[in-house]
């Protein structure tokens, strides 16, 4: 990611990426133009969104890819590879939701030390999150981390097991994440 050096606001970022036609994050007065992902990302992603759509059916509950944007107040706008929200506020703003129960990143060179580490530490700042899970591209890993009240809880799955979405209630074995990776 590189950020464009001087601060911006909330409001002329937001104004600015409805006319841009490449996707930026935000963060703290920072924008940050975001990279084009891998094959693998890609697929990794698809087949994620492809089990929570089938799971959550006809629910109440909404998915999103990563051409939606989630935020905390005025300090970030992310946009994340995968995230569910089943809040109804989250319905009245068609590029941007605030309440996301589960948020998704698969890893990238470029940017897995901020998703490990600064993104998780805002991420935690939604209090309608209970779940922010890490994907591996390179291998079979998968990290959940689970709100517990004031804490975290951190589940990590590799190759043979069974990964548990506790957020969504969803269950699948780690190798349909990986189905049809090169």
């Amino acid at each position: 990611m590189i950020a464009v050096p001087n601060y911006v606001s909330p409001e002329e970022y937001l104004t600015l990426e409805l006319q841009s036609d490449y996707r930026h994050e935000y963060r703290r007065g920072l924008v940050y133009a975001m990279s084009g992902g891998t094959d693998n990302h890609d697929r990794i992603a698809f087949n994620l969104l492809k089990m929570i759509d089938n799971h959550l059916g006809d629910s109440q509950c909404r998915f999103y890819s990563g051409n939606v944007r989630v935020n905390y107040q005025d300090e970030f706008y992310y946009y994340p590879d995968a995230f569910v929200t089943c809040d109804p506020r989250d319905r009245g703003d068609r590029y941007l939701k605030r309440y996301p129960k589960l948020i998704v990143e698969v890893l990238s060179p470029s940017t897995q030390a901020f998703d490990l580490d600064e993104k998780f530490r805002d991420y935690q700042k939604i209090t309608a999150l209970e779940e922010y899970v890490l994907i591996a591209q390179d291998r079979q890993w998968v990290e959940c981390h689970r709100r517990r009240g004031e804490n975290w809880e951190v589940v990590v799955y590799e190759a043979g097991d069974s990964v548990l979405l506790t957020s969504l209630g969803l269950g699948f074995e780690i190798d349909q994440l990986y189905r049809g990776l090169d």
